[in-house]
C-alpha cells in the first residue's frame, strides 16, 4: 500500500511513477499527487513546493498523469485487513497534518477501524489509544547510516494511527528512507530505516535547476 506524495519535490517523476505502478498494489492519492496533476490549485503550497510541482507536471507523460489523477481518495480499506484503513492525511480529512497527540485524538476517537495508517506528515511513528489514554510512540534507531528495523507490537483492545514514514522526502531528522511492513497474522508492525544513494538523487535535483534546499534537505531529514 503507498499513502500518497508519489511525486512534488524530487527531480524523477516519471522514474518514481512508472515504479509505483510497476509494483502494482493500491495507492491513496497525496495532496502532492492532487496539485501536480491539476486537481488543485497551488495556493496552499509554500514557494519552493509550488515551483517543484509545476516542473513535476512539466515533466510527467500524459499516461503518468492520467494515472495519477485517477488515484482514489482514502480511507481505502483491503478485503484481507479486516479493521485497518490507509488514508494520506486522516480519515475524515485527506489534509489534516496529525502530527501531536492531541492531533491525533479526534480521529482515533471518531473511527471504527482498529489500525489507520497514514502518511503526509512524513514522520515515522505510532499514535495509539489504550485504556482511555493516547500516548505516541517513536521508533529507535541506534545509527543514523546502516539499515535498521524495529518491531511493534499490536496489543488487542487498543487503536492504532501509523505512519509508516517517508521513502524520499523524510520530517524526522533521519534521511534514510523509511517504511513499514505490517504482519496482519502475528499482529507485528515492523519499521525500516534503509540508506539510499543520497548524492544521486541531490545532483539530479540541482541538475534540473530546482530550488537547492530541495536537495539539501535530504540530507538533513528535514
Amino acid at each position: 500500500m503507498n499513502l500518497g506524495d508519489i511525486v512534488g519535490y524530487g527531480a524523477s517523476p516519471n522514474e518514481v511513477t512508472s515504479k509505483v505502478r510497476e509494483m502494482g498494489g493500491s495507492v491513496v492519492r497525496g495532496n502532492h499527487d492532487r496539485v501536480v496533476a491539476g486537481l488543485d490549485n497551488l495556493e496552499t503550497f509554500n514557494p519552493i513546493a509550488a515551483l517543484a510541482a509545476l516542473w513535476n507536471r512539466g515533466q510527467l507523460t500524459p499516461p503518468h498523469l492520467e494515472w495519477l489523477r485517477a488515484l482514489p481518495k482514502g480511507p481505502m480499506a483491503l478485503e484481507e485487513c479486516p479493521g485497518v484503513q490507509f488514508v494520506h492525511g486522516a480519515p475524515e480529512d485527506e489534509d489534516r497534518y496529525v502530527v501531536t497527540v492531541e492531533d491525533s485524538i479526534e480521529s482515533l476517537a471518531a473511527t471504527e477501524a482498529t489500525i489507520t495508517f497514514f502518511g503526509h506528515t512524513h514522520i515515522q511513528g505510532v499514535f495509539y489509544l489504550r485504556a482511555g489514554l493516547v500516548e505516541n510512540l517513536y521508533p529507535d534507531y541506534p545509527t543514523i547510516g546502516n539499515k535498521e528495523t524495529w518491531e511493534f507490537p499490536i496489543e488487542p483492545g487498543a487503536s492504532y494511527m501509523i505512519n509508516p514514514g517517508s521513502i524520499g522526502q523524510p520530517r524526522d531528522g533521519d534521511w534514510r528512507a523509511a517504511f513499514a511492513l505490517f504482519d496482519s497474522e502475528r499482529r507485528v508492525l515492523t519499521f525500516y530505516r534503509v540508506p539510499y544513494d543520497l548524492r544521486t538523487a541531490q545532483e539530479r535535483i540541482f541538475a534540473a535547476n530546482l530550488p537547492p534546499r530541495l536537495a539539501t534537505r535530504l540530507a538533513a531529514g528535514r
